[in-house]
Formats: C-alpha cells, sequence, structure tokens
C-alpha cells in the first residue's frame, strides 16, 4: 500500500459520501501525510473548515470551549486506510487566533490555560497542511497565525515544564531518590528540545512520537542531531551512577534554556 494518499480523489471521494458541505472554504490534509511522515499504517487527517456548523447523524463531537462549542469528527475506512475528517467553521478558526493574541500574552495568560490539545493541534497543523481547496484562505490564516503570539506562548509553555522538571530533578536526588530524578531529567530533555523547537517555529509537542521527525525538520543551530539524538536516547546514561547522568542532563538543559529565543 502507498504511505502516501490519493491527494487528487480526496476531495471528490467527501463528496461522494456526502462529507462535503456545500459551504466549505478549505479542505486539509493535515498531519504525519501532510509533512511527509507518513508511513503504511498512518491514518489520513483531513480537516474541512466551513462558514457553518456541519451536521451529520455520523460524526462524534469533540466539545471546545468556543461557538459553537463542538468540532464534528467522523471517520471512515477507505481502500484499507482510516481517514478522520475534522470540521471547523472559520468562525473557530478566528477564535483560536484571538486566544494567543500579543495582548492576552503581555497580559501573562498562562497558555495551558489558553488552549485544549485539540485546538493547539489545530493550529499547528494549519501551519504545515497541504490545502486540497482553499489556497487563499489557508495562506490568510497561516499569516495571521505567523503574526500571533502563539510560537512564544507555545515556547514559554515548554520553558516552565523545563523549570519544574529541573527542580524536581534535583530535588529528588538531593533526597537519594535516584529513579525518580532519572525520570525527572528525562522529561526535562523534552520539555527543553520542544521549547528549542517551538522557538523556531516548528511545533507538535503533544505528539513526542514525532519529536525527532521535528528536530531534523528544525535543524536548531544551537544543538546537532547527534546530540539531541544521545540525550533523547540517554545514550550516557551509567546505571551503576545514575546522579552522574541527572546532574549533566540538567547541565545541557539549562544551558540550552538560554539559547531559546521567545
Amino acid at each position: 500500500m502507498d504511505s502516501q494518499p490519493d491527494l487528487q480523489g480526496v476531495v471528490a471521494r467527501l463528496r461522494n459520501e456526502g462529507l462535503l458541505p456545500e459551504d466549505h472554504r478549505a479542505v486539509l490534509c493535515v498531519g504525519s501525510v501532510a509533512r511527509g511522515w507518513a508511513n503504511e499504517r498512518s491514518d489520513y487527517d483531513l480537516v474541512v473548515v466551513t462558514g457553518e456548523p456541519f451536521a451529520t447523524e455520523r460524526a462524534r463531537c469533540l466539545p471546545v470551549p468556543l461557538r459553537p462549542g463542538t468540532v464534528p469528527t467522523v471517520t471512515v475506512h477507505v481502500d484499507g486506510r482510516r481517514w478522520e475528517i475534522k470540521y471547523w467553521t472559520d468562525g473557530q478558526i478566528g477564535q483560536l487566533l484571538d486566544k494567543v493574541s500579543w495582548e492576552r500574552f503581555d497580559s501573562g495568560t498562562v497558555f495551558a490555560k489558553v488552549l485544549l490539545d485539540v485546538e493547539e493541534l489545530c493550529l499547528e497543523r494549519l501551519l504545515t497542511c497541504v490545502p486540497l481547496v482553499g489556497d487563499a484562505w489557508v495562506g490568510q490564516r497561516c499569516r495571521e497565525l505567523g503574526e500571533s503570539a502563539f510560537r512564544a506562548f507555545a515556547a514559554t509553555r515548554s520553558l516552565a515544564g523545563l523549570d519544574s522538571a529541573v527542580e524536581d530533578a534535583l530535588g529528588q536526588l538531593d533526597a537519594g531518590d535516584t529513579a525518580s530524578a532519572v525520570l525527572s531529567a528525562r522529561r526535562a530533555v523534552g520539555h527543553v528540545v520542544d521549547a528549542l523547537l517551538e522557538s523556531h517555529g516548528c511545533f507538535g509537542s503533544a505528539q513526542p512520537k514525532w519529536r525527532a521527525r521535528r528536530f531534523q525538520e528544525a535543524a536548531p543551530a544551537q544543538l546537532s542531531f547527534e546530540e539531541y539524538w544521545a540525550l533523547e536516547t540517554m545514550r550516557g546514561f551509567d546505571p551503576a551512577a545514575p546522579e552522574v547522568w541527572v546532574k549533566e542532563t540538567v547541565e545541557v538543559c539549562n544551558r540550552l534554556c538560554m539559547e531559546v529565543e521567545i
């Protein structure tokens, strides 16, 4: 089975299935397929942007703190492949952009309280989508997103997670709880790498399975892939001296933290 979708046939298939509303503004291929990371088991993730809310009995509705308050999601299987289609209204996308305004960022709003994971994923995927319909709509919304505080919110959130993980690691180490300290230091690595990538406009920390791919895509000058991969895989860890790895890892994380630009 080809790991890439038949993009030419997606829109027609949606229309034939009754899953393409007449007032659609855009149809987007998103996720791993859009980024060229798909494999033979990958789902096809699609987003349809509409003017009015889409209603179908085939949908399950994801609750969101927006107007309207749900995102209908339909799952179908086409030629042995699972398709997941989310229906966002243009108005909902506008509300998401309002949530990540510079005004809100400058007011000290905490990012974790701004967007749900499904909302953050929507914005992140907008930047990396393949538009099947609505190139102009995507271009405009991506410009608005690029001018927003989304990057600053995301990187700041990851840095806050880093601070917490480092404090945990050092406190646990002082208490003689080396096993927990190792896990906290391991968590710190994920947060600081996510912050570094987000500062370069490469988002997706909610899906750590793609962190290595994101790193290769962003190629930050502050850290080589080989150095990153040694941290990610705990290459220097010695089971006989776990505290050494914890201290060295915390030092690296603190150094990288200083090089993250918000």
